[in-house]
């Protein structure tokens, strides 16, 4: 465990502008001690500012922030308890892998032998124990974030900090490594602010999601409240595939709505919505193949454990994901589908 510990960090009514441009935009919200928590969504939507502003890189325009219940808004990058992994790993090419590691603690003062004693210690934790002595351009993509790893933690901060930390890998690597990531994260009880436009790659390993969108907080929750439940179609649509198709509530009791969805009557939680029109998130693993909704279908992947399926229905174009994968319905083919009621939300 880091020796001072992991640390809480709060925002309260932060903003960033750079001139005219808003950045981020009002932004409260608190990252418990010892909890992963990523700030998700599209290009340009505020994550990355955000995370700037936790490290200190960038200094808020309005609001107040908290490391560990102290106010360091106005603190420079050096004066906080705070290491961030970049999504360039940021290597010194011409350093080993242990010159690399013992970097900080050689740039505070330390002792040599003690820096590297600390180094050395943390790329066993990362499992690069033996790769002392390479050099950056001798070791993979996976190797090379995991000495970026160990140098951010070799100074054991309160608060770890990643950046889009796999987007240089490939697919098959990135689930390995992002596991790496959640299990070190958790058996050293670290406090990890955690930036990607991945949805799987959040929804893998966070004990919350931040979802933003232009500058501002869409909704804030754990995986499965913003999969199961998403505050409105953007969420929706962000977080894991979504079809959002027009539906009509006739009424609402008891917090269910009867909805008329095509020729479909289903009783759906209303979730705060009234009668009159709204949209309705469908998830593509909750459309089976069986009576239901008549419907063509207009393309069709065969993904080997999944079959990926476009149709047409009266509720619009649906894209559909089968685990019947023993047959392929071929382009054209009439077919007809049934919809799981828990994998249908209601939506603004």
């Amino acid at each position: 465990m880091p020796k001072s510990g992991p640390a809480s960090v709060e925002f309260r009514h932060v903003s960033m502008r750079y001139g005219a441009v808003i950045a981020v935009e009002n932004v409260s919200f608190t990252i418990r001690a010892g909890e992963l928590v990523t700030l998700l969504g599209p290009s340009g939507c505020g994550k990355t500012t955000t995370l700037r502003m936790i490290a200190g890189l960038e200094i808020a325009s309005e609001g107040q922030i908290l490391i560990g219940g102290k106010d360091v808004t106005r603190l420079s990058a050096a004066d906080r308890d705070v290491s961030m992994v970049f999504q360039s790993y940021a290597l010194f090419p011409h350093m080993t892998v242990l010159e690399n590691a013992a970097y900080g603690p050689t740039v505070k003062g330390l002792r040599k032998a003690q820096a590297e004693a600390m180094a050395l210690e943390k790329l066993a934790l990362v499992g690069l124990k033996g790769f002392e002595k390479r050099y950056p351009a001798e070791l993979s993509g996976g190797q090379q974030q995991r000495v970026a790893v160990a140098r951010a933690l070799v100074l054991e901060p309160q608060v770890l900090l990643f950046d889009e930390p796999l987007s240089n890998l490939d697919a098959k690597l990135r689930r390995k490594v992002r596991q790496e990531i959640r299990e070190l994260q958790q058996s050293l009880n670290l406090t990890v602010a955690y930036v990607t436009h991945d949805q799987e790659e959040a929804l893998a390993v966070s004990d919350r999601i931040i979802v933003m969108s232009n500058a501002k907080i869409a909704q804030q929750g754990s995986p499965r409240e913003l999969y199961e439940a998403p505050a409105n179609s953007f969420v929706a649509d962000f977080i894991g595939d979504a079809n959002l198709v027009e539906v009509t509530i006739d009424a609402v009791e008891g917090g269910q709505a009867q909805v008329r969805l095509g020729p479909l009557h289903l009783t759906l939680p209303a979730r705060g919505l009234t009668p009159g029109p709204a949209k309705a998130a469908i998830r593509p693993h909750g459309i089976v193949l069986g009576d239901g909704l008549a419907g063509t279908v207009r393309k069709s992947s065969y993904l080997g454990d999944h079959v990926e399926m476009i149709v047409s229905t009266p509720i619009g174009e649906l894209f559909v994901i089968s685990r019947q994968t023993n047959e392929l319905p071929a382009e054209g083919a009439a077919i007809s589908l049934s919809l799981a009621q828990q994998n249908i939300a209601l939506v603004r």
